[in-house]
């Protein structure tokens, strides 16, 4: 598997997959659009293809190119591409509908990849003469290696000017030498020092090494370093994304649309600086920290607000009963124990809160039914220690509370109670 250099439209990688495949590259630039504007899964497996799959013509892939120290363009738009996709898989999570018709349009174009593959071969051992070999060729005798270009990961190292373990390094955080006219004395440069190429620039001989150390210039760093701007600028954004859709929209939604921001300027700081200056590590961390922030976002519920309220229902009757009762951010309070129950009835209701404390009074003589879910947090029932508190996520329970002993029961509440992040209480009435 190679991306193709001759049928590409962006990276080849399209190219290559309808050549290892035996299919048109058309069908899998086609597929891999529709996923990426669906659901952002086309993104992410073209930008992770991008970094894994060599070129045609070459053994080293653009992620081991990244982890070596020359980060180029290429690789910068390739994680990028993985980033972005992975923001808009992460806030299409909620549509089943549209991953469900991701879901199966991978697995068509996955099927129909091996089955096309799978006939090939077989086509080819049917045809192929049973004394048939296949002899290896020789491998070819290759040139060195050309040196590199410029990358923002090179920094100059130096010491007091002087060159030494410092100055005389390769100029990468980490990764090899593409400097032509370093010293083979001292063992650096790309052809000098200790290797098969040892003299091939300069010759090898006593008299040509110096006798003690040479104050040499340090390399300058290729363009202008972006990253203090890029920071200031997504810091910038998130807080205005924020900012103008705090009060009305709940916290989630203005966190991602916030973070969304920030994401892009990252994006868009990381594709610039490949042409016109420098970006340090921090930035790709601080990239990938907004994506990980953003999938928190993702996950908080709607009902969340930004609003830190306290309310109390006290309902007097059975007919001031509300079919729901609800609380955004705060402490709600729903007190039953002055409602006058009527005999043998059943009365049913609801209470929710995004985020914080919920509490119910259950009157003393009536059979309670709870339903109670908790995203994350605590549930306290009636007979529990106050200090036993088991926080976790996907707490539900559903449970009946007879009256006490020695009351009988009136009637009948059915109560259905749901908090985002927080505690739901249960407690009843003395008599």
């Amino acid at each position: 598997m190679r991306r193709s250099r001759e049928h590409k439209v962006l990276s080849g990688v399209c190219g290559g997959l309808g050549r290892c495949f035996d299919l048109d590259p058309v069908v899998f630039r086609v597929v891999l659009g529709v996923l990426g504007v669906t659901g952002g899964l086309g993104l992410i497996v073209y930008g992770l293809a991008w970094l894994l799959v060599p070129l045609e013509g070459e053994e080293e892939n653009e992620a081991r190119r990244m982890l070596s120290g020359r980060v180029e363009g290429p690789a910068l738009t390739a994680l990028l591409c993985a980033l972005v996709g992975c923001g808009l898989f992460l806030s299409m999570l909620n549509n089943s509908g549209a991953m469900a018709f991701s879901l199966a349009l991978a697995i068509a174009v996955v099927g129909a990849a091996y089955w096309s593959q799978h006939h090939r071969h077989a086509d080819g051992e049917e045809d192929a003469p049973a004394t048939q070999k296949t002899v290896e060729a020789p491998p070819e005798t290759k040139a060195p290696p050309t040196p590199g270009t410029p990358s923002w990961w090179r920094d100059p190292l130096v010491k007091d000017g002087m060159t030494g373990p410092a100055a005389a390094g390769t100029g990468y955080l980490w990764g090899p030498d593409d400097a032509l006219g370093a010293d083979p004395a001292h063992g650096h440069g790309r052809y000098g020092g200790h290797g098969p190429f040892d003299g091939l620039y300069e010759p090898k001989t006593a008299a040509a090494r110096p006798p003690f150390p040479v104050a040499r210039p340090a390399p300058q760093p290729a363009g202008r370093a972006l990253g203090g701007w890029v920071f200031l600028l997504a810091l910038a954004a998130f807080a205005l994304g924020t900012g103008l859709t705090w009060h009305d929209r709940p916290v989630g939604t203005s966190l991602e649309i916030g973070l969304a921001c920030a994401l892009g300027v990252f994006g868009l700081g990381i594709a610039t600086s490949a042409l016109y200056g420098r970006t340090g590590g921090g930035t790709v961390f601080a990239a990938m920290l907004t994506g990980v922030l953003l999938t928190g976002a993702a996950a908080l519920p709607e009902s969340v607000t930004a609003d830190w309220t306290r309310k109390t229902w006290r309902p007097a009757n059975a007919a001031e009963v509300r079919d729901h009762y609800a609380v955004g951010s705060g402490v709600g309070v729903l007190d039953l124990s002055g409602v006058a129950w009527p005999k043998d009835k059943v009365i049913g209701t609801s209470a929710g809160a995004g985020a914080g404390q919920l509490k119910v009074v259950v009157p003393p003589d009536v059979t309670a039914r709870l339903d109670v879910k908790v995203g994350l947090g605590d549930i306290q029932l009636p007979g529990e220690q106050r200090d036993d508190i088991d926080i976790s996520p996907g707490q539900r329970k559903r449970i009946t509370l007879p009256p006490p002993a020695g009351h009988a029961s009136r009637g009948t509440l059915e109560i259905r109670l749901e908090v985002g992040i927080g505690q739901v209480e249960v407690t009843r009435a003395t008599p």
